[in-house]
């Protein structure tokens, strides 16, 4: 019972659209109606705004690692076991994808996910943010680099702590991102994608 209760808060924590917040408090356009009309920070980016879009990055990693904390921290004194936070690591992950309080259009969960790898392990965090700066550089493209970091996120967990319940939750993280870039990864292959740091049209 302990463990659906940590899961559904950790699913009400994800359902908050830093994107959609920060685009109020600096009165922005709504980030669903311009660019990729993704409510995320590469997406916020393009109004022009770059602390907004900052904020937005802080705040869907930071709820993602919150999330991951609260289990880590409260969760084996309460019954919930590795198993559990697997199940909260992926519940605030489809909170961000799918958020109640938004009427469940949200992001891609790029920020979010990062979030919640530097929740299970700060290594396994920096060595997925390091592969989505390098690509990020290297390409100009964000959603590349997303792409790229969700791929090679698995390989590093289990190179760090082998299989357990936690890989089976970060590969359906991967696969649930991967689907989120359906379009994108149409537009990579059609030239069409936009570059990071492009203006919105």
């Amino acid at each position: 019972m302990n463990t659906v209760l940590f899961a559904v808060a950790a699913y009400l924590i994800g359902s908050v659209s830093f994107a959609v917040v920060m685009s109020r408090i600096f009165r922005l356009a709504d980030p669903r109606t311009y660019g990729s009309k993704n409510p995320g920070a590469t997406n916020v980016l393009r109004s022009g705004n770059k602390a907004a879009a900052a904020l937005t990055l802080l705040g869907d990693g930071a709820k993602g690692w919150f999330a991951v904390w609260l289990a880590m921290r409260l969760g084996p004194q309460n019954g919930v076991g590795d198993a559990g936070i697997a199940l909260v690591a992926l519940a605030v992950f489809v909170g961000h994808l799918w958020p109640l309080f938004t009427r469940f259009v949200g992001g891609k969960g790029v920020a979010t996910m990062l979030g919640v790898l530097i929740g299970i392990n700060g290594w396994l965090g920096l060595a997925t943010i390091v592969t989505w700066i390098v690509i990020a550089y290297a390409f100009r493209y964000s959603s590349l680099a997303a792409l790229v970091a969700s791929v090679f996120a698995p390989f590093y967990y289990g190179l760090l702590f082998g299989t357990d319940g936690i890989l089976l939750a970060i590969l359906v993280m991967s696969a649930l991102l991967i689907y989120r870039h359906r379009q994108n990864i149409a537009n990579l292959m059609a030239g069409k994608e936009s570059r990071l740091g492009s203006k919105k049209k």
